[in-house]
């Protein structure tokens, strides 16, 4: 019988051909129980950079990256559970390879000796394949983008980072499991990854939203299958580019030409409108004293309507002109803790009269904003009128700010507690006209977003089936 170094150099690779067919690309190694390496192949030796004659009776630890192999790592290989575990390679100029690791037991019964087959199947011999691996463990964590990988039994194979934060799926919560599984709690309209894609349907520039707690995001889908050489599906691939900034310009684009066209129109025709409301309004009033001297009550309570109904006719051509010229913008540093606390005895006051409790959550320290202080009251009472009066049957109304360094604004935002608002109608609140009230006109939320607009800032909002938040967004230098 040949002595064991022999019998791994004349008979192991025999072997080895034998017990991995699946993995003869892999590279390898034969240690014994005493962690001695007893041979290595060709691919090992190449991807490490050492002879055949510098690895024969080398501690197994020389190859590690610390220089040494966890006592816990080579129990699990000694029991035949090492399958899996990541390790640190270190060739032999220094550089590292990291890998997995597989174990093969080899017994030679008559001799009572055995040695152990340590197989690396990422270190192929292609080294193109090795980096198009490097490429895409990269490309799945650092890429702008939303990726899933999805193998043929519609299982979540890999996720981006990206795709992590903009669903607000935790990675280790998903990877593995059934897609339908991940999406149960969401209704079959909602769903942004369809099993059709394993059966080749292609989806290309897709939109959808995605609401993650408050944060809602517009995206852009684009899916297709994987097949491989032989034309067999092995996966599908759903990708999305968050395109929310992008949709909201637009938004506001459009709605700045309606705007402009509502200013163009209101400054021709408010005044012509004013004129004979006034005379209007003045003989209703004669009338109505008139009537209030004769006790002709009946007759007064049809003034007092007709005054109200003209009175209302005012107030929308008041909006009108605001839409159609600018006022005196007067734009100074603005501190907006300060000014947010002027008008909370406003807001106080219209709460109380809905049952609404108002909070307001204040911060040590706020940057200075540039923008004209009694504008921005106007915005901050609007919305939180708005808050308030959707909340008919009481709730609360929370004041926040609070600073985004990254991007330098300072963010003022208002919470209610009320139905929310629902998907389809949520894009469409800063209509000109667009109003769910009775008795509103739909221009309140508009002069908001124009004065907001007109400062450098944007107004965003969010609504997860009860609750609102409009997050009123101000730069500062």
């Amino acid at each position: 019988m040949s002595s064991p170094q022999n019998w791994c150099m004349h008979q192991g690779f025999d072997f080895l051909a034998g017990c991995a067919k699946e993995c003869r690309q892999h590279a390898y190694l034969v240690c014994d129980n005493k962690k001695v390496i007893m041979n290595g192949c060709p691919v090992l030796l190449e991807r490490l950079g050492y002879d055949q004659g510098d690895l024969l009776g080398m501690p197994l630890e020389t190859l590690f990256e610390d220089g040494k192999l966890s006592d816990i790592v080579w129990e699990e290989l000694l029991a035949g559970r090492g399958d899996g575990i990541r390790i640190m390679l270190r060739g032999k100029a220094g550089n590292g390879f990291e890998t997995s690791i597989t174990t093969e037991r080899i017994v030679d019964v008559k001799e009572e000796r055995e040695w152990f087959l340590l197989g690396f199947p990422d270190l192929l011999r292609d080294p193109n394949l090795n980096l198009l691996q490097q490429f895409a463990g990269a490309f799945m964590k650092d890429i702008n983008l939303g990726v899933l990988l999805i193998d043929p039994s519609y299982c979540l194979v890999d996720i981006s980072d990206t795709a992590c934060r903009i669903l607000g799926f935790p990675r280790e919560n998903v990877i593995g499991k059934p897609i339908e599984k991940i999406f149960a709690s969401l209704p079959a309209e909602h769903q942004i990854v369809d099993r059709s894609i394993l059966d080749g349907v292609i989806v290309r520039n897709h939109a959808a939203s995605w609401m993650n707690n408050e944060e809602r995001y517009d995206l852009l889908l684009d899916s297709n299958v994987l097949k491989d050489h032989e034309g067999r599906t092995v996966g599908a691939y759903m990708m999305f580019k968050d395109v929310t900034n992008l949709r909201s310009l637009e938004e506001q684009v459009k709605r700045s030409d309606r705007l402009a066209m509502i200013g163009q129109i209101a400054a021709g025709t408010a005044h012509e409108i004013r004129n004979p409301l006034t005379s209007i309004k003045g003989f209703l009033q004669v009338l109505n004293n008139t009537f209030h001297d004769k006790g002709m009550e009946k007759e007064r309570s049809y003034t007092e309507i007709m005054l109200t109904e003209i009175n209302r006719i005012n107030d929308l051509v008041s909006e009108f002109l605001l839409l159609g010229k600018r006022k005196n913008v007067s734009y100074h540093e603005v501190e907006l803790q300060t000014t947010l606390r002027e008008i909370l005895p406003i807001i106080h006051n219209e709460a109380i009269l809905h049952n609404v409790n108002v909070y307001y959550e204040a911060i040590e320290s706020c940057p200075k904003v540039i923008a004209d202080r009694e504008l921005l009251k106007q915005v901050f009472l609007n919305i939180s009128k708005n808050g308030i009066e959707a909340m008919s049957d009481g709730g609360n109304l929370t004041i926040g700010i609070r600073t985004d360094t990254e991007d330098r604004f300072v963010l003022v935002e208002i919470r209610d507690t009320g139905p929310g608002i629902p998907n389809f109608l949520i894009d469409k609140i800063f209509d000109p006209f667009f109003t769910t009230k009775s008795e509103g006109t739909g221009l309140g939320l508009s002069v908001c977003q124009r004065i907001v607009h007109d400062m450098g800032g944007t107004i965003r909002v969010s609504s997860k089936g009860f609750g609102t938040t409009f997050t009123v967004c101000i730069p500062y230098m």
